[in-house]
């Protein structure tokens, strides 16, 4: 999980049992409509479950009883939101959520287990998938609870935060109680018994890709933005300095040429000694202009985070226009970047919940300036570890998170190979500097003589 000051993606299991603004509904009308869950487990794979009847011919998932029920007590929370509400919404929930997460990792909840879990709907509109946390309490300790229910009183948007309990009727039955704060008071507003559900063909995060994280084009990353004005003065001064930007620009005869790779590849090293072979201007996304504020939106939930990166994108590929019509331009991360971070961050789960190859969300936004080509430099895993020992660079989160947690470092290095028109030409920079230098410069020959 990447998270920090923020309030990564929206919620979850409240939308399922209850409306957004719903205050007194009975708790029929609460589970309404029908929702499912995907729980990340410790070992990177996903379990499904649901709230009311039972799927015919569906086994029960042993790892849930495991997981939600005695001896200890779990607990569902999230800050409901309804599908195909605007980007105020989404930015507003998004930031509720990261703050819930940065409270269930002090006081009494230290003791607990967090995981992620993502609520939707198999059959609804994109827009609609909700992620939040489960809290798993192993000794069942009282302070946890009463903890948890004084959450439903403290902060800004608190009164939409739900609540769920698990437990155990005396048939052995699992259920769920939800919880939420109506007229000021604590209320239950709904139970549900907990069954198992299908493992949907594609995972639920997917289809809300492009409005939260994998942004199509610059008008969609722009509009969440704008919605982060009145609570991030920085998002103005990133705004107008996109507003500066022309919206259509092309390339001039020059080659462009895009170098990714995670942290310790060598990328700064290489596109600096290529831009000098070339006599080439090189350009990094994000650009200087707005990088002084790159710590600000690294701490904010992905929908701010990506947002800024990829309007990053778009006041680089203006840079890239001016600069192609005099000399050839080497980018240090450009698009692909910005999208497999995101892909990776917000689909959880293992390498095998990715989107599957040819998605669209692999393709290149058609508003945006294109390299010609595209290189991606790769090491073992085991020399990334050799070269990062002492370089005391500060890192993001996301940076972070690829050093001590493999499963993300493979899925973005997928969702790099993964990416369309253009796709990575993946080269090894494990050999000598000199050799991955001719290697690359190779490469950027035969692709300007194909030009």
């Amino acid at each position: 999980m990447a998270f920090a000051r923020r309030a990564p993606a929206p919620p979850l299991l409240g939308q399922f049992l209850g409306q957004l603004h719903a205050r007194h509904g009975t708790c029929a009308r609460a589970m309404a409509p029908p929702r499912c869950f995907a729980l990340e487990l410790p070992d990177c794979t996903l379990a499904h479950f649901a709230l009311g009847a039972d799927a015919p011919g569906l086994r029960s998932d042993p790892r849930l009883a495991a997981l939600l029920g005695p001896p200890g007590r779990s607990y569902s929370l999230c800050v409901p939101l309804a599908a195909g509400v605007g980007c105020g919404e989404r930015v507003r929930a998004a930031r509720l959520t990261q703050r819930l997460l940065l409270q269930l990792r002090r006081g009494p909840f230290q003791r607990c287990r967090l995981s992620r879990l993502l609520c939707y709907c198999p059959e609804g509109p994109a827009g609609g998938a909700q992620h939040g946390f489960l809290l798993q309490d192993p000794r069942d300790g009282p302070d946890t609870r009463r903890a948890l229910l004084q959450l439903l009183g403290q902060g800004a948007g608190a009164a939409l935060l739900h609540l769920g309990e698990f437990q155990v009727d005396r048939h052995g039955g699992l259920w769920q109680r939800l919880w939420a704060l109506q007229d000021g008071a604590q209320r239950q507003v709904g139970c549900a018994r907990v069954v198992p559900a299908h493992e949907p063909a594609l995972h639920p995060a997917v289809p809300d890709l492009p409005s939260s994280a994998v942004f199509p084009d610059r008008a969609a990353a722009r509009d969440v933005l704008e919605a982060c004005t009145p609570v991030i003065p920085e998002a103005r001064a990133v705004l107008n300095l996109v507003d500066q930007c022309p919206q259509h620009v092309q390339r001039g005869k020059f080659q462009v040429i895009a170098i990714e790779g995670l942290d310790a590849t060598g990328k700064t090293t290489v596109t600096q000694a290529v831009s000098d072979a070339l006599k080439a201007v090189l350009l990094k996304s994000p650009p200087s202009c707005i990088g002084q504020w790159r710590k600000i939106f690294d701490d904010e939930p992905t929908i701010v985070r990506r947002a800024f990166y990829s309007l990053g994108n778009y006041i680089v590929a203006s840079e890239i226009a001016k600069e192609s019509v005099k000399s050839p331009v080497i980018v240090d991360r450009y698009w692909h970047s910005t999208a497999a971070y995101a892909i990776a961050t917000e689909v959880s789960g293992g390498l095998q919940q990715l989107p599957p190859a040819h998605h669209p969300v692999y393709q290149w936004p058609e508003d945006l300036l294109k390299p010609d080509l595209v290189l991606l430099l790769t090491v073992s895993p085991e020399e990334r570890v050799r070269r990062l020992q002492g370089r005391g660079v500060e890192k993001t989160q996301e940076e972070a998170e690829l050093e001590g947690n493999s499963v993300f470092r493979q899925k973005v290095q997928e969702c790099y190979r993964r990416m369309e028109n253009p796709g990575c030409h993946v080269v090894d920079a494990s050999p000598s500097r000199e050799m991955v230098l001719q290697t690359v410069l190779s490469l950027i020959r035969n692709s300007g003589e194909r030009r």
